[in-house]
């Protein structure tokens, strides 16, 4: 009689139906919204610079995948890096800038440290962050979408929302609103944005960032399109909702409270939906910030996290120099995701102290 075989390896015995390609593809999926609608209002001009920053970063991956006698072209992981290092430039930025926020992203933030699944930050972040610092005129500098160059003064077009808001505050102009202080700075609102804004009292500024009809980067301006592809990776369980909810309603939230303090409007005096759908807070909250490597394990370790970036986005809007800090922010909590793990641990697999330790003090 012949005895079954007994098969003894190594971990894992489960294994997903995903791997690191298919995940990665998704994410690259789930930004053409955001990317259709940023060509369609900045022109072909903003196509170049996502097409530069998507190649540079696949061939140093295809030079340093030679180098280490790795073969990771095709994951997909050096697309998306390269995709979402150009979602966060402007698109009349100068070309030779995305090249090199790529090659540091690639070569600096993720091979340096091991590779991908090694790396310590999020490499996107960390090559915009490097070309943010190194080149910060042209890195602020933006032009006016197509839906608001025939309106928008000259003047106006090379400031987002945000950062005029902030500038006049800083500048001594206290007891406005952001919607107000816009308006009283010629910054103008589509006619689709002041009729929807009539309708539901909401206003027309926050609706044309939440549609994308504002100055800023490529990929951040529309919160709906980037809305529709974290519905899309929700959908396919390629990420959860713990981190951008927390994140957005934390920052919502804390700059409600007290994000009219430094116009002179006090507690509770901040605007709640425009700090959602401004500042690239959306494409780093669903995109970035929830990124596997660098991001906590738990879910409770998550929240912390993710209230972390909430908290530091809030106070460099608020009262730091940098109005759109979302990308500090996920970086400063990338550097303390190893000791969020190290504390908040999810509990063993067949651990039954917590059950026992219950069971006692119900029969007590």
């Amino acid at each position: 009689m012949n005895k079954p075989t007994l098969t003894v390896s190594s971990s894992p015995h489960l294994h997903a139906k995903t791997d690191t390609a298919s995940i990665m593809w998704s994410v690259s999926i789930a930004l053409t919204p955001a990317v259709l609608w940023g060509v369609y209002v900045f022109g072909i001009r903003s196509l170049l610079v996502l097409g530069v920053s998507i190649i540079t970063a696949m061939v140093c991956e295809y030079f340093l995948g030679r180098l280490y006698k790795e073969s990771t072209l095709w994951d997909g992981s050096a697309f998306l890096t390269g995709l979402l290092v150009g979602m966060n430039m402007s698109p009349s930025i100068p070309l030779f800038i995305p090249c090199i926020a790529s090659v540091f992203a690639i070569f600096v933030a993720k091979w340096v440290f091991g590779g991908l699944g090694a790396n310590w930050a999020n490499p996107a972040l960390s090559g915009r962050i490097f070309v943010f610092f190194s080149f910060t005129t042209p890195m602020s500098s933006f032009v006016a979408p197509r839906t608001l160059a025939s309106v928008l003064p000259d003047a106006l077009s090379s400031a987002t929302p945000l950062s005029l808001s902030k500038t006049a505050v800083s500048g001594g102009t206290l007891g406005l609103d952001g919607s107000s202080l816009l308006s009283s700075m010629g910054y103008p609102a589509t006619d689709l944005a002041q009729n929807i804004s009539a309708m539901t009292g909401i206003s027309a500024f926050t609706i044309d960032t939440f549609l994308g009809n504002v100055a800023g980067c490529i990929g951040e301006v529309s919160s709906l399109a980037l809305l529709i592809g974290g519905i899309y990776l929700l959908a396919r369980q390629i990420i959860t909702w713990h981190i951008p909810v927390t994140y957005l309603l934390s920052t919502a939230l804390l700059s409600w409270m007290f994000g009219g303090i430094p116009s002179g409007l006090g507690l509770f005096g901040g605007s709640f939906l425009s700090s959602m759908f401004s500042g690239g807070l959306m494409l780093g909250a669903i995109f970035m910030a929830t990124d596997y490597v660098t991001s906590p394990i738990s879910h409770k370790g998550q929240f912390v996290y993710a209230i972390g970036c909430g908290f530091f986005t809030f106070l460099f809007r608020y009262f730091g120099s940098m109005p759109e800090a979302v990308s500090v922010s996920i970086l400063l909590m990338n550097i303390f995701t190893p000791m969020i793990d190290r504390y908040i641990i999810p509990r063993k697999f067949g651990d039954t102290r917590e059950l026992r330790k219950k069971q006692k003090e119900a029969r007590a």
